[in-house]
């Protein structure tokens, strides 16, 4: 048993940290040191709050994308509509948020997938999340300012509106589970 420093008449036990060399003789703080091996985290139920939540962001959405101007449903509206202003804002936009769905894509699927990284995106390349939020903040403000003739000051929360339905639904439309392959050959 590992010897210790004397305290006011009886000896006390020191712990070794991993950076100082360890005789050996204790097993029990040899095995405290030791870090154990992590098991995959497994994903969380949702609650009947949260799928509450995310059911009405996707059905207000829906709405929105349905009803329109009231005239016509919002596809129609971007298509054709004379009071969008279209060659600057909205194209622009378009870019802006087809460029930030690139980005994401590459980082959070490819990488992932082909040089088989294990980690989040945001720890393999942690520059892109200020440009993606930059990028998406941008188009944000283009989307206002081309689409405001049509709905005044109610264009920022219907298109927060949509923002926030893209993000509820973006993990239900997920094909697959993506799963760490291993380069370990068998020999038996």
């Amino acid at each position: 048993m590992s010897g210790g420093t004397p305290v006011g008449g009886g000896l006390m036990r020191q712990r070794h940290s991993q950076g100082y060399a360890s005789s050996g003789d204790d097993l029990e703080d040899d095995a405290c040191s030791r870090q154990t091996p992590t098991s995959p985290a497994m994903p969380r139920a949702r609650t009947w709050t949260e799928v509450m939540e995310n059911a009405l962001w996707i059905a207000s959405a829906v709405f929105i994308i349905y009803y329109g101007d009231r005239n016509s449903n919002f596809i129609y509206l971007l298509l054709h509509d004379d009071r969008i202003r279209r060659v600057l804002p909205l194209y622009l936009g378009m870019v802006g948020v087809g460029l930030n769905f690139l980005i994401f894509f590459y980082t959070s699927m490819f990488t992932w997938g082909v040089k088989k990284f294990g980690e989040k995106w945001e720890l393999s390349s942690p520059s892109t999340l200020p440009f993606l939020t930059l990028l998406g903040i941008v188009s944000f403000c283009l989307f206002s300012f081309a689409l405001w003739p049509i709905w005044s000051f109610l264009t920022l929360p219907l298109l927060f509106t949509l923002f926030m339905a893209c993000i509820v639904a973006s993990p239900y439309v997920m094909t697959g589970t993506f799963r760490p392959q291993t380069d370990v050959l068998r020999t038996d």
